[in-house]
């Protein structure tokens, strides 16, 4: 993970940028879905995690210290990992071996072993397994987790891609 103390941020702008895209590619346009919004909210996509302002991954924050923004980029790849993996995503076609899911999962697992140092375990919010859902919802439950991965990921390229562009050594 270590170029010279600081994070591997180039190697991390090439894993986020294919993440970028296999996140695109696993969910294929289908036109305009609105998507419903549930009153109690879907415990499954509500805690989804998101970079907010005081995650530190602005350019200033990143050059002060990068590592909680890191963190925050590693604790949701964490919890899109486990979705990726749970059985909403079960019986899809797109989860054949090298199918479009199956290498998105991938991807988020090699860009969260980039982000884990090695003999060093980052504290992570205790991220809950996913309930096990019905067939019905998880079509729906797949577009939000998909969305959510897209909007996720676009952001942490541009972190990787300002480190790699001003703090790689």
């Amino acid at each position: 993970v270590s170029e010279a103390g600081g994070p591997a941020w180039a190697r991390g702008q090439q894993l986020s940028r294919q993440l970028c895209v296999l996140a695109w590619r696993a969910h294929p346009p289908m036109g305009h879905v609105d998507l419903p919004r549930e009153e109690g909210g879907d415990e499954t996509t509500e805690d989804v995690p998101r970079i907010q302002c005081e995650d530190g991954c602005d350019p200033q924050g990143l050059r002060d210290n990068s590592q909680s923004c890191l963190q925050r980029i590693h604790q949701g790849l964490v919890f899109y990992e486990k979705l990726l993996g749970s059985d909403i995503f079960t019986g899809e076609p797109s989860l054949l071996p090298d199918g479009p899911v199956d290498q998105l999962h991938a991807s988020v697992l090699g860009l969260r072993e980039l982000l884990q140092p090695e003999g060093h375990h980052w504290e992570t919010e205790q991220t809950p397994s996913p309930t096990p859902s019905q067939p019905w919802q998880r079509l729906l439950l797949r577009l939000k987790i998909l969305r959510s991965l897209q909007a996720f990921v676009a952001v942490a390229a541009r972190v990787f891609a300002h480190g790699a562009a001003t703090l790689s050594p």
